[in-house]
């Protein structure tokens, strides 16, 4: 047995993997925001126009020159971008009408961008007089076209309201407002050793309004559970104006319904966050990161048990990927590392460890790693022996999600099942398509592969492709979401409903969860006026 706990390296650095890892989220949206316009105009069709079946609301007015003058009245200056030819073109909206993986693209005509709960109010209760639909928009970016929107509707766009109200550092508790991106949220806390129990590979760009709107995943979800679980209070506008002061910082409170979970994941039809009241967790220092190479997915899911069971309370991240998604990773992305294994494997599992104790992460690391060996659970792996080694790790796993991004024709795929059965859809899905012919190098599909965070049963699935074929396409759909049913899994474990996912919903929840939903949405927002076309 390789010798690797003498290899261990214990990283007592705040916030390591914060400062010290590269974010593709801020290298692809600078990208996105500085390519030419005019191409990518050319590129991405309207939303209407790529998906016909989605008519626009006759309910919804046309917006006039009186409701520009009044959004100019309640709002501070350069707080309305209108797209009128003289201070803002088309061009220049772009992009806050175009998605982040520049699929769905939406023809609003301004954008408004208060700065306070009052601003907020005001434009909504205005725009629900006047029957002018909205979006609420944070850092854009959603990859199932929540955050964009369809027609001409009105963008509110949070990011000038980027201010932390409070931190207790007894509690560990923050306030901040809903424009916060979450990464400047995190250094900000990584200065009071502090954390957000969140960490996406958008959180250079992404909000934590948007990020609560849409009850945002991650890596993190193993170690510290949902973000809805971490939320205690928030403070919100529906759409009649009305300002739902909920801004809890207690961690116990029974007093009637929980308003507030109806917000958290709702992607803003029922009413748009505009602040949000957090508790994080302490930042631990001590920092370990393991690479494995395995032959099967039993041996995935049996790596898994173990750490659970000789990790435990230091166990942070516990993500796995196929070869194929590891190829498409070196493939189609600009990252720069190397897979520091002998030899390739058909699956690979990135372990990590946070505690506060050197000695004793150590001696849980040496013993899970030497009963993996023992038992021969695993075929190779390496430990991080320094900063490098260790941003190297996560750019490996990083570069998975940014494949998707990289410009092959794709299916795309975000899927919550039972973990005993949550790389059988991948396996059963290639069986179909080589069996109807579409799969392979004669075939318009190169390769089905899956990625993701098996502590959750949360699956990324890709189908990437020479090119967008009808044939394949009806292979795939509805199949993939049969699959999910007879499961009782997702649709959409993380990403949500948005655009992409909507007609889908009754996949995952029964007619009468559907109907109890829209007559939600019919009380909140009669007039529908809040991120039409989405979710349901």
């Amino acid at each position: 047995m390789p010798m690797l706990s003498s290899r261990i390296l214990t990283l007592a650095q705040p916030s390591l993997r914060h400062h010290a890892r590269p974010l593709f989220a801020r290298r692809l949206y600078s990208s996105y925001t500085n390519s030419s316009s005019d191409n990518l105009a050319k590129q991405v069709p309207y939303t209407s126009e790529s998906h016909p079946h989605l008519q626009r609301d006759s309910r919804f007015k046309k917006l006039t020159s009186e409701d520009i003058h009044y959004f100019k009245s309640v709002l501070p200056p350069n707080s309305v971008l209108e797209a009128d030819g003289v201070n803002y073109t088309e061009e220049d909206l772009l992009p806050y009408n175009q998605d982040w993986f520049k699929t769905y693209r939406g023809n609003s005509k301004v954008v408004l961008k208060p700065r306070t709960v009052t601003e907020v109010s005001d434009i909504l209760k205005y725009c629900n007089n006047e029957g002018l639909a909205v979006v609420p928009q944070g850092g854009n970016t959603s990859v199932c076209g929540a955050s964009v929107p369809v027609f001409d509707e009105i963008v509110i766009n949070t990011s000038n309201m980027n201010k932390i109200r409070s931190f207790d550092a007894l509690s560990g508790v923050v306030t901040c407002d809903a424009g916060c991106i979450l990464e400047n949220l995190d250094d900000y806390l990584a200065e009071r050793n502090y954390m957000v129990p969140l960490d996406l590979g958008a959180k250079g760009c992404c909000q934590i309004g948007g990020n609560i709107s849409t009850n945002a995943g991650g890596i993190r979800f193993l170690r510290y559970g949902s973000l809805r679980g971490n939320v205690l209070g928030l403070e919100a506008v529906l759409p009649d104006g009305t300002i739902l002061d909920n801004m809890s910082t207690l961690r116990k409170d029974n007093t009637g319904y929980d308003l507030k979970q109806l917000l958290i994941g709702a992607e803003g039809t029922l009413g748009m966050v505009t602040g949000v009241s957090l508790l994080t967790p302490r930042r631990l220092k001590v920092i370990n990161a393991v690479l494995f190479g395995l032959n099967s997915f039993d041996q995935v899911q049996e790596t898994f048990v173990k750490a659970k069971d000789k990790l435990n309370e230091i166990l942070s991240a516990f993500e796995f990927w196929d070869e194929p998604s590891l190829y498409y990773g070196q493939h189609l992305t600009s990252k720069d590392y190397r897979v520091p294994l002998e030899k390739k494997y058909p699956f690979y599992v990135l372990v990590e460890t946070r505690g506060s104790h050197e000695e004793h992460d150590r001696q849980k690391l040496e013993a899970f790693i030497e009963d993996l060996f023992d038992q021969g659970q695993i075929g190779d792996g390496v430990i991080a022996q320094d900063v490098a080694q260790f941003n190297n790790l996560w750019s490996i796993r990083d570069s998975l999600g940014e494949s998707w991004g990289g410009g092959m024709p794709m299916y795309k795929y975000d899927l919550g099942l039972p973990v005993p059965v949550l790389y059988k859809i991948v396996e059963n899905l290639r069986e179909r398509l080589q069996h109807h012919g579409v799969l392979g190098p004669n075939g318009p599909a190169k390769h089905v592969t899956g990625f993701g965070h098996i502590g959750d049963g949360n699956l990324h699935l890709g189908i990437f492709a020479e090119r967008y074929d009808d044939k394949l396409a009806s292979l795939i759909e509805p199949y993939v979401f049969e699959f999910v049913e007879k499961y009782n899994g997702s649709v959409t474990a993380e990403h949500g409903l948005g655009i992409k996912n909507s007609t889908f919903i009754g996949y995952s929840k029964s007619p009468a969860m559907v109907n109890l939903m829209r007559s939600m949405k019919s009380e909140l927002d009669p007039k529908g006026i809040m991120n039409p076309y989405k979710v349901l």
